[in-house]
C-alpha cells in the first residue's frame, strides 16, 4: 500500500492560516461579558479578557478604536463589545480584536434605538421630501434646551456672531431624565403654537446612550415631526447620532454647528450683498449701452434720410461724374496724340529721305562686313601659309643641318654608304654654314644589324 503524503506546515505557516480562517469565517460578532485583567498601558491601547461563569477569552481593542469610548472601562463592568475573531501568531494565542465597547445596559438601548429607527423608517418619517427647508434670513431663531446647559452658551455664542439682528426666544426644557422627553414635546408645541420664530433649534450637549435617550423617544420624534416650524436638531457630539436627529428637518453634529447651519454668516451676507450690488449695476450699464448703442442707431438712421445729407451725396455724385469725364477725355486726348504719332513715325519712315539714308546705312554696313569678311579670309591664308611654312622646315635639309648634321657627297653624288669610298678619295662635306673638302684615309665599315 502506497505511503500516505504527508503535509508538513511550520508553526508560523499553522498559525497564520488559522488565523485566515478565524477572520474570514465568522467575521465581525458582538459578544457580552464581564471584564478581567485590564490593562491599559503606555501605548494606549487596552488589553484585557472577557469572561461569563464557565470560559473566557482574551481580547485586544487598539488606540485607534477605544478613543470613541464616552467611559472608562474597568475589571468588573459588564459590557457588549463588537470585533473580529483572530490569532495572535507571535504566542498562537486565540483572541479577539475589539472595534467597539459598551455598558451592558447601553446594549439593550441600542437595540431599542435600531428597533425605534426601523419602524419610523418604515412609516417615512427620515424621507427627504418630508423636510422642510430653512429661511435664508431668520429675523427670529427659537432655541429649545436647558437654560443652563452649556448648549446654549455655545449657540448664543454663535447666532451673535453671525446674525447680531436676529432675535432669539428661547423654551426651556429639562434634556435628561425620566421627565426630559414630555418637556422635550411641549416646548416644541409651545413653539409651534406661538408661531413667534422663523427656525427652531432643538440643542443638547453629549453625553453617554442614556443621558441622550429623551431624544430617541418616539414621542419627541412624533413631535419634531409634526412641527410645522423648519426645526434643525443638533444633540450631543458629531459622532453621536438620535432618532430626533433623523427626523429633523436637518441634523446638525453638535449645538454650534445647528446654530451656524440656521443662521447666514455675516460676513457672507455682506458679501452676497456686495455681489448682488455689483451684478445691479453691470446689469444696469448693459442697459444704459444698449439704449445708447440703440440711440445712436436711430440718430444714424436720421442722418441717413435727412435732406441735407442727401443733397451733399448728390453733390458728391456731381463731382466725382465731372472727374470721371475730365479722365476720360484726358485718356482719349493722349490717345489721339500716341495714334498721331505712331501715324507720323510710319510717314517718316516711308520718306524718299528716309529710305535714301537707310540704303546709304546698309552700303555702308555692306561695305564694311566686305572689309572684315577680306580681312578675316587674308589672316586665315596667312595662318595656313604659316602652318605649311612650319611643316616644310621640319623635313628640309637645312633644317636638319642646323641641328649638326652634315651631307657627304664624292663625285656631286651623296654618300649614304661607307663602303662606297676607298682610301685617297676627296669628298666634299656640306654643313649648316659651308662645305668642307677632305681625303678619305681609312674606311670602316659596319653591318646594318650591328
Amino acid at each position: 500500500m502506497a505511503e500516505t503524503k504527508r503535509r508538513i506546515y511550520t508553526v508560523s505557516r499553522l498559525n497564520q492560516e488559522v488565523q485566515l480562517a478565524l477572520e474570514s469565517g465568522f467575521g465581525m460578532v458582538w459578544l457580552q461579558g464581564e471584564l478581567s485583567n485590564f490593562s491599559k498601558p503606555a501605548s494606549g491601547h487596552f488589553y484585557f479578557s472577557l469572561k461569563d461563569s464557565k470560559s473566557q477569552i482574551r481580547c485586544a481593542m487598539f488606540r485607534g478604536n477605544n478613543r470613541y469610548l464616552n467611559f472608562e472601562p474597568q475589571s468588573g463592568d459588564e459590557v457588549l463589545v463588537r470585533g473580529k475573531l483572530g490569532l495572535y501568531a507571535a504566542r498562537g494565542d486565540f483572541q479577539l480584536i475589539v472595534e467597539h465597547m459598551e455598558p451592558a445596559g447601553a446594549g439593550q438601548l441600542q437595540q431599542k434605538f435600531e428597533a425605534t429607527k426601523k419602524k419610523l423608517q418604515e412609516l417615512g418619517w427620515f424621507d427627504q421630501q418630508a423636510k422642510q427647508p430653512l429661511p435664508e434670513l431668520p429675523q427670529r431663531i427659537g432655541v429649545v434646551t436647558s437654560a443652563t446647559g452649556a448648549a446654549i452658551r455655545d449657540v448664543l455664542q454663535v447666532l451673535a456672531r453671525r446674525s447680531p439682528q436676529a432675535e432669539i426666544i428661547i423654551y426651556p426644557t429639562l434634556v435628561q431624565g425620566a421627565q426630559a422627553a414630555p418637556n422635550i414635546v411641549k416646548a416644541i408645541q409651545t413653539a409651534e403654537r406661538r408661531n413667534e420664530v422663523d427656525v427652531l433649534l432643538l440643542v443638547r450637549g453629549g453625553g453617554s446612550i442614556e443621558d441622550l435617550w429623551a431624544f430617541n423617544e418616539e414621542q419627541v420624534a412624533k413631535a419634531v415631526f409634526d412641527c410645522k416650524l423648519p426645526l434643525v436638531c443638533g444633540v450631543g457630539h458629531e459622532i453621536d447620532i438620535t432618532i430626533a436627529d433623523l427626523v429633523a428637518d436637518l441634523r446638525a453634529p453638535t449645538p454650534s454647528a445647528a446654530a451656524e447651519l440656521a443662521t447666514p454668516d455675516e460676513q457672507v451676507m455682506l458679501q452676497r450683498v456686495d455681489s448682488a450690488r455689483r451684478a445691479l449695476q453691470r446689469l444696469l450699464q448693459t442697459q444704459l449701452n444698449r439704449q445708447q448703442n440703440q440711440l445712436a442707431s436711430l440718430n444714424a438712421r436720421l442722418e441717413m434720410r435727412h435732406p441735407k445729407r442727401l443733397l451733399n451725396e448728390r453733390g458728391q455724385r456731381t463731382d466725382e461724374l465731372t472727374q470721371r469725364l475730365q479722365q476720360a477725355m484726358q485718356t482719349q486726348t493722349r490717345a489721339s496724340r500716341i495714334q498721331i504719332e505712331h501715324l507720323s513715325t510710319r510717314l517718316h519712315a516711308h520718306s524718299p529721305n528716309q529710305q535714301l539714308a537707310n540704303l546709304q546705312t546698309r552700303l555702308a554696313s555692306s561695305e564694311m562686313r566686305l572689309v572684315n569678311s577680306m580681312q578675316k579670309n587674308l589672316q586665315q591664308a596667312k595662318s595656313r601659309w604659316q602652318i605649311v611654312a612650319r611643316a616644310l622646315d621640319t623635313v628640309s635639309p637645312l633644317a636638319t643641318l642646323e641641328r649638326g648634321f652634315a651631307v657627304v657627297k664624292h663625285d656631286d653624288k651623296v654618300v649614304s654608304n661607307a663602303s662606297d669610298l676607298a682610301p685617297g678619295d676627296v669628298i666634299s662635306t656640306q654643313v649648316a654654314r659651308g662645305t668642307i673638302v677632305s681625303k678619305v684615309e681609312r674606311v670602316a665599315t659596319k653591318s646594318r644589324d650591328s
